[in-house]
Parts: structure tokens; sequence; C-alpha cells
């Protein structure tokens, strides 16, 4: 489950029109989150507050073995009243989602928005970790609309000096996006790059527009095509203190959300110092269904490692549709009742008068081929009838919107690797409460299989 903190700072990038999607970073943040999502340890609850709309904090108690836990500041220039905060309120989605379509670039050539100018957007954050004493700090600044600079650091006894500090620049061009990043860590040096193409990138520039509908049909192929973004990057970087470097190349490719069909994602990473390729691929199979698998292979030592992942959602109507059932009254039978002599002579008091059924409902075959409903191109290969009641002519509304976002009251996450080790995660919200309840397995160790069990309570206003 994401924090509280790390919610409140996607609502800043999202206010100042930052895309964190667009890094080499970002690369294989979708299939991460699908296969590497964190198990909670023992008990743990966290108390925080968006006190004003620019002020927020946190406080974190655990128990693992120790008492142990964290206060943590956050202060934003730009107001985040707008900031859905209470925890009773929040979209499950926008917390527990793992698969996370692609944004669209924005379009500054048709928005007119100039490319320089000073941008006085920033935001500040703190967390110190108790009985541990350690603090860590994150401060981002927006230099212009493309310009970004973020320096974060922690401080600790147990790190070599005391503590470390991370220095980054990024510029973010839509097509494309470079980072430079500094550290005090081994005195690191490095760069990212990433460029897309395909897509929406080929309307960044331009006033164009996708073809409409024709009489010919030319609107439907290019609805039922995959449409997505072509990404590829790399990065690099030289430990100046300890003479050693590294470097690694990836592409991916993502549906964006204008694709009418089902979104996903794959990527490829290559490491050629290290000789290790690492292929990704997650798909949400429908609204209520996530997958992903990766299988990672090295060219020196031939070994290969692999894993499999899931997110199923649970349905808040599976409980309320019941109770609603129960509370519709019985509708009342409009036949009236027969009295006592009528009923011992076989008659009604007052017979209704004849309706001639056949001038009112049509024939039989004509209910048939107004039921019957061609189905479209994209429901034949994915093996699906066609969404009822839905007009071809209506366009389908977005899935994040509020009153889809109401029909999930809880998600279950698994995960399974060669080593076969499991891990679960059951995430929902009960009440006020957002609860995340998981267990790590090891199936290898029948004896006591279960490496770590936690409970994690948030709760927020």
């Amino acid at each position: 489950m994401r924090e509280f903190m790390d919610y409140i700072q996607s609502v800043f990038y999202a206010a100042t029109g930052w895309n964190r999607d667009n890094s080499y970073s970002s690369l294989n943040a979708t299939s991460d989150a699908l296969l590497n999502f964190p198990t909670p340890r023992g008990l743990r609850l966290t108390l925080s507050s968006l006190a004003t709309s620019q002020f927020a904090t946190s406080y974190q108690l655990g128990t693992v073995g120790i008492v142990d836990g964290s206060v943590s500041y956050l202060y934003s220039t730009v107001p985040l009243g707008h900031a859905i905060a209470q925890s009773e309120k929040i979209p499950l989605p926008d917390l527990l989602r793992s698969y996370r379509p692609l944004a669209e670039l924005p379009r500054r050539a048709e928005e007119g928005q100039p490319e320089g100018g000073l941008i006085k957007d920033g935001l500040a954050y703190g967390r110190l970790y108790l009985p541990a004493s350690m603090l860590e700090a994150l401060v981002v600044r927006r230099i212009s609309r493309t310009l970004q600079f973020q320096l974060s650091a922690v401080s600790d006894q147990k790190l070599r000096n005391g503590g470390t500090m991370l220095g980054m620049v990024q510029y973010d061009k839509g097509r494309y996006a470079v980072e430079g990043l500094a550290s005090t860590d081994g005195g690191l040096l490095g760069a990212r790059a990433l460029y897309n193409f395909g897509g929406d990138v080929a309307h960044l520039d331009t006033q164009t527009q996708p073809a409409t509908t024709n009489g010919n049909g030319t609107g439907n192929s290019e609805r039922e095509r995959i449409f997505g973004r072509f990404s590829a990057g790399a990065e690099f970087y030289y430990g100046t203190l300890n003479k050693s470097g590294g470097m690694s190349v990836g592409t991916r490719f993502a549906t964006l959300p204008t694709h009418k069909g089902t979104p996903l994602t794959a990527t490829m990473t290559v490491n050629p110092l290290m000789g290790t390729i690492s292929w990704s691929y997650a798909v949400m199979a429908g609204s209520y269904c996530s997958l992903a698998s990766r299988m990672d292979f090295n060219v020196y030592s031939y070994e290969s490692d692999w894993a499999v992942g899931m997110e199923l959602w649970r349905k808040r109507a599976a409980w309320s549709i019941n109770q609603e059932l129960e509370e519709v009254p019985t509708p009342v039978n409009a036949t009236p009742e027969r009295s006592f002599q009528e009923k011992l002579e076989l008659e009604l008091d007052s017979p209704p008068l004849p309706l001639d059924t056949a001038e009112i409902l049509p024939p039989p075959e004509s209910v048939a081929q107004l039921n019957k409903k061609e189905r479209s191109f994209q429901a034949k290969m994915e093996w699906r009838l066609d969404d009822p009641d839905v007009d071809a002519t209506v366009p389908a509304t977005n899935e994040n919107d509020d009153d889809h976002d109401e029909q999930y009251s809880g998600v279950l996450k698994a995960r399974l690797d060669q080593h076969l080790r499991v891990g679960l995660l059951w995430e929902g919200r009960v009440k006020s409460l957002l609860f995340s309840l998981g267990s790590s397995i090891d199936l290898r160790r029948l004896d006591s299989p279960f490496r770590t069990l936690g409970l994690e309570v948030q709760f927020s206003a």
C-alpha cells in the first residue's frame, strides 16, 4: 500500500504538471509494482493528516520485535486542498492499483505554453525514524515547465561518513527526457535518457487529429488496432572514488488510455557489463484483474530467474446488491383477488377486457433479432461478448471516474518465483481504516513456511 506521504507527493506532481513516468528510472515501474510489492512485517499503525492545503503530517508506530516508529512532515508551495485526504473517501485504485497506464504527453505547442519562464513551485519533505534517529529529507524545486531540481539526503550513523546525499537535475521535453545525477556515496556521477516515439508523440508538434469514422469503416479499424507508445533509453554511471562504472539500455512498449483494447506493457532491459537480459510483460486483463511475468537471463553463467504476479480486485457490489435486493418491496399483484363465491363458480368478478397481445408485442422472431447483436472485432479476438447495455455510438466512460472507483472494496496480490517463494497481500478498507494484511511463504520449507506475517493500518484526515 502506498503511504500517505507518497500519495501527497503524487498529487503535487499532478498539480504542477510533471510526468513522473517519463523517465528511464520508471521503465519497469508497472512490472515491479506487480512482482516486487512489499509484504508487511509485524503490526504497524499510521495516522496522517493534511492539516492545511500546503502542510501534511504523518505519524507511524510499529512493532517487529522492538517498538519503532517515524514522524513525517511535508510542505508544498502549491495548494493541495483539492486532494482527497480522508481515508474513507480516497479512491482505492489511487492507493492500491499496481498497473497504471501511461499518461498522454502534454501538447505544449498546441496549448501555447512558453518553454521558459521561472516557476516557484517546490516541495520539502522530512522523516525522522525512531529510536534509530535516522533522518531522511527531500527537496523538489521546479525551475521551469521542463526543468526540475531534486535533492535527497539520508543521515545515519551506520552509513559511511554518517550519511549520503543525492542531487538530480531532470529535463523533460515530452518527446525525450534527460537526467543528470551526482551522489556523495562513492563520488557517483551518472546520466539517464529516454526517448519516446510512436503513439501520441506524433501529435505533439502538430495540430492533426486521428482519423474519424467514415462510410468505409476506416474509423473502426483505427479504433481496433493497438495504439501505444514506444520508449527507448539508457543510463550510465561512474564512481570516481572506487573507479568502477556501469550502464544499461532498455526499451518499452505500453498502450495509452485512448486504446480501446486490453492495456498492456512490455519491457526489455540489458546490462552488457553484467551480461543480464530481463524481459517483463504486464497486462490488465479486465477491470478486476492484472497479470505480470518476468524472465531474467545471464549470458555468462546461463542462470535464469522468473517470477509471475497477479492482482485481483473484489467487487463492492457483491454484498451491497444482496442487501438492496432484500430491501426492494414485493410488487403488488395487479390481478384482482377472487371472492369465495367466485372460486366456487370458477369465474372472476369482472374479468378485464381481452387485449390483443399480438398487436402490442412483436413476434418472437423480431425479439430475437433485436436481442441479437454482432460482436465487435476486439471482442471476438478476446473470446468474450461485448459489454451489455452499451451503445456503440456512445463513447466509453473513463474507468478512473469516481463512480467506477466506488465498485472496488479490496484487492488481492500474489506472486511466485523460481525459488517457490510466495507473496500474498490483501488490501482494502473497513469503514475509515485502510488495511494491508500480508505474508511471505517459502514452499521449500514446509515445516515452517511462513517467513513473515504482518498487518498495517492507516487512517488519514
